[in-house]
């Protein structure tokens, strides 16, 4: 069984993520393929993080968090409505619901998109945080995968 893979045709592995996903530009999410989903998941879930902000902020960032996504979804298109798509979007560091892009206050900063895909669907109000969903997803996870890239301010 193929490993689980998460990648964007905007950016390479480690390598930076464009201007227009910044925050304080078009602030929309890249584009993300996702291959080698298992068989047996029944969702994927979504969380783009930045390590780096525990510094500054005093925290480890969340920037997306999205869990009930179709485990045959192969493409996340750019400006992605995941409501539409019958997926829940949490509550970011921003106080919004949905993608908030990197923006760093102090230098590049490293920012992971972490996909999961999971062997049930995940009973969780769009209110939740990141600690809510990983304490909904213990136990329940199949398979995971990590892209990452940088954005400087």
């Amino acid at each position: 069984m193929p490993d689980l893979q998460l990648s964007s045709p905007a950016f390479e592995d480690g390598e930076p993520i464009p201007e227009q996903y910044g925050y304080t530009e078009a602030n929309v999410n890249p584009p993300l393929s996702i291959t080698g989903v298992p068989d047996e998941a029944e969702s994927l879930v979504l969380i783009v993080d930045d390590p780096d902000a525990e510094e500054p902020a005093g925290k480890i960032w969340d920037h997306w968090l999205v869990w009930n996504v179709d485990p045959d979804t192969e493409e996340i298109p750019e400006d992605w409505s995941a409501d539409a798509e019958g997926a829940v979007e949490g509550q970011n560091d921003y106080g919004e619901h949905g993608y908030g892009g990197p923006n760093p206050p102090d230098r590049e900063h490293t920012y992971r998109f972490m996909g999961y895909a999971l062997d049930t669907t995940l009973d969780l109000s769009s209110a939740a945080d990141k600690d809510a969903l990983h304490d909904a997803m213990t136990g329940h996870v199949l398979a995971d995968a990590t892209l990452e890239g940088t954005y400087a301010p």
